[in-house]
């Protein structure tokens, strides 16, 4: 069932400011090892340099630890949460260009789609959010698209 709300068409309508962080060797380390991500290029400095890519780079779903300045800046952009509690539906990534340590990283986002269905919980609302990221160079380095669940 899909139903136009004020609340849901405010929240497409909703344009945040690009959010940005530079990317630091050792955020790139830690995470690695979270998601033991162990290929050298990722988790080794110095077998790195003999890589194809000469150095460090972002494990895949790296830039999910921005996902705190995304939430900051559609927060300041007037969004809000259609129900009170939320879980993430999962993700779909491109890859397009390698992230290394120093670079600054630009997120520009928009939420593109949502559908509202009867759940076990009650109504639950699933938006799409696509997120653009670029280097300091703007070239795109990862495309994302991301649904969010929300419930009562």
């Amino acid at each position: 069932m899909r139903r136009d709300t004020d609340h849901v068409r405010a929240n497409l309508n909703c344009e945040p400011k690009p959010f940005t962080a530079r990317i630091e060797t050792g955020d790139l380390l830690r995470y690695a090892e979270a998601v033991e991500a162990s290929e050298p290029w990722f988790s080794n400095e110095q077998a790195a340099r003999a890589s194809r890519y000469g150095t460090l780079i972002a494990a895949p779903t790296y830039l999910i630890t921005m996902r705190g300045l995304l939430t900051q800046s559609l927060a300041d952009a007037g969004y809000t949460r259609p129900l009170p509690n939320s879980v993430d539906g999962g993700s779909e990534w491109e890859y397009l260009e390698p992230i290394r340590p120093g670079d600054t990283i630009t997120g520009t986002a928009r939420i593109v789609d949502y559908v509202e269905r009867e759940t076990s919980l009650g109504p639950a609302q699933f938006q799409v959010i696509e997120i653009t990221f670029r280097n300091q160079f703007d070239q795109i380095v990862v495309r994302e698209r991301d649904t969010w669940i929300f419930y009562p």
